[in-house]
């Protein structure tokens, strides 16, 4: 099996059992959160596309002033270099409504924002603790797009969000070999 193929049945099988926890508990669509303003929806891929793209200069502007995101890079790379534009844009892609489905869409109405963002984070838990600040910011990204969930009222701007953080993230980490 190639990796394009074990992102697919990974990330679809999240999201398969997202839509299917959603109509267990009664809620055949987990794209809308309750209260949707329809208004709003016109924005949500914008809002969600800001939001990535200033959370991927801050990432930058980490790597580029401090030792702990310097480290993660390298680690990171490591294991992503061998990926090409095209499997990372598909780990993107897939990942990006895959965990979004389930973290949000499913999760977040069912138990809360507290614990989903929690869950979130803890799927982005390492054994090692040069990786604690990735579980950290993985912590505050799932309450952002939790928050932008809810408030907005669609998974748009945590789906565009979520990807455009990916997406750019990754390329950058597994083009970009940092000197030690």
């Amino acid at each position: 099996m190639n990796r394009a193929s074990v992102i697919i049945a990974l990330y679809g099988a999240l999201g398969l059992i997202a839509i299917g926890w959603g109509v267990w508990r009664g809620d055949r669509n987990i794209y809308l959160y309750g209260h949707t303003d329809y208004r709003w929806m016109a924005i949500s891929p914008i809002a969600g596309l800001a939001f990535g793209l200033a959370m991927v200069f801050l990432s930058r502007l980490a790597v580029h002033s401090m030792e702990w995101a310097r480290v993660l890079h390298r680690e990171f790379h490591a294991v992503v270099h061998e990926l090409s534009s095209k499997e990372i844009f598909l780990l993107a892609s897939a990942s990006s409504v895959g965990e979004e489905l389930f973290f949000r869409g499913a999760m977040l109405p069912a138990i809360g924002l507290l614990p989903s963002s929690a869950l979130f984070a803890l799927m982005h838990l390492r054994a090692q603790w040069r990786f604690l600040p990735w579980t950290i910011m993985s912590f505050i990204m799932g309450l952002a797009m939790g928050l932008m969930f809810i408030k907005i009222g669609d998974l748009g701007a945590a789906i565009v969000a979520h990807f455009t953080i990916n997406l750019l993230n990754l390329n950058y980490i597994a083009k970009t070999e940092l000197r030690a």
